[in-house]
């Protein structure tokens, strides 16, 4: 009797599982509860590796049954728990045990002759407001420094801000691009997607060692700081070893997508009081299928133009959704997410009262090779953490 119901559940199991990743490719704007399945994808995996050990000292011709499941689902296992430990090659600590915010020591393949070093984050308008600023502009005068000092080739911004002039209030500490572009030695291209009194500019912002050869903008209906841009990276010849014997081109795009803007106090009101959950939950959960509807689109806006990219393609960006979601699940249908192939860990870039959320993302088209990717957790100037990425294109 207990093996039968123990062999029900297994079925039951299985059955959630496929269930579960289904709902990761059902756009919010088709079936927007779909959403709600996908987020049970940990769940499901985790409860059918319980199951699998349980046969396993049982029945081990049962036990295969959850152990398959398992080996075809793989790639859903590492989208949110990766397990690649770093090799003989690579020089330093992984994720976790980086080095100060004022180092920048080698955490990749200390061997990358013709490689990409990327960074993304979103800078949180490098703390310009009143309720995040600290005493002399300290962070957001260490954030820009830090970024300036970075040996990334190519930086993808979000949330970027910037004062082209300067201003009276603020003195020079926000002439980010002018420290990020010229200043750094990289090619600037700031999408603007607001100007304030003041001159300021608001919105993303890519930066490279490599000419912008050709560049756009990528908006979700009225341009807003939520929305996209590309630029295409002329890389000269290298010389002879570097692993680039000729000229090349590369597209780059950054993008942020659609936040749920839930406030966290909100969320922990609704998960641990009754009268949080009577209060809070109705407004969370009509902002939380807002936002994955939006999302659902945009990504699809952004994929079109990937696909149609004559070269090979690099996306970063603030996805505001977790791996198991229909945005991620759709562009790691066509994309390798960097973390995913090559992390090790829950690679958390969220840094806030929700531990664990995986929500900055960076993915290559299939002509590169991941060789490596970090988060910068110990870069607290932000809600976000900074993620870096080597790339090689692969030999034609």
């Amino acid at each position: 009797m207990r093996r039968s119901f123990a062999f029900k559940v297994t079925l039951l199991a299985l059955a959630w599982l496929v269930l579960a990743i289904a709902c990761e490719r059902v756009p919010a704007g088709t079936w927007w509860p779909a959403m709600f399945g996908a987020l049970t994808v940990p769940g499901a995996l985790l409860l059918t590796a319980a199951l699998a050990l349980y046969w396993l000292r049982r029945d081990w011709r049962v036990a295969l049954l959850p152990a398959v499941a398992l080996a075809l689902c793989w790639p859903h296992v590492q989208r949110g728990l990766a397990m690649h430990w770093p090799d003989a090659n690579t020089a330093g600590p992984g994720q976790n045990g980086a080095p100060g915010p004022d180092s920048f020591a080698e955490f990749l393949p200390a061997a990358a002759p013709g490689a990409l070093r990327l960074l993304s984050a979103n800078v949180r308008i490098f703390n310009v407001y009143a309720e995040l600023r600290d005493p002399d502009f300290t962070s957001s005068k260490a954030f820009i420094t830090w970024l300036a000092e970075s040996p990334a080739d190519v930086l993808c911004l979000q949330e970027f801000y910037n004062e082209p002039r300067g201003s009276r209030e603020n003195g020079q500490v926000f002439r980010s691009a002018e420290r990020l572009g010229r200043g750094s030695g990289r090619h600037a291209f700031v999408s603007t997607s607001l100007t304030n009194r003041i001159g300021a500019e608001f919105g993303l912002a890519i930066f490279s060692r490599f000419p912008i050869v050709r560049r756009g903008t990528i908006p979700f209906g009225k341009l807003s700081q939520n929305h996209a841009m590309w630029a295409d990276l002329a890389r000269p010849a290298g010389p002879e070893g570097t692993g680039r014997p000729r000229p090349d081109t590369v597209r780059v795009f950054n993008l942020h997508l659609q936040s749920m803007s839930l406030a966290e106090g909100d969320i922990v009101d609704a998960s641990t009081t009754k009268a949080g959950l009577r209060d809070k939950a109705p407004g969370l959960l009509r902002r939380f299928r807002n936002g994955a509807v939006a999302r659902a689109r945009q990504t699809d806006t952004v994929l079109a133009r990937v696909r149609r990219s004559p070269y090979p393609v690099l996306l970063a960006g603030d996805f505001n959704d977790l791996p198991y979601s229909y945005p991620y699940d759709q562009f790691a249908g066509a994309l390798t997410n960097a973390w995913a192939a090559t992390g090790l860990g829950l690679g958390a870039t969220y840094h806030g009262r929700l531990p664990g959320l995986r929500i900055d993302q960076q993915f290559a088209s299939p002509q590169w090779q991941v060789l490596g990717c970090r988060v910068h957790d110990e870069i607290l100037w932000s809600d976000h953490f900074p993620v870096e990425a080597l790339y090689q294109l692969a030999p034609k």
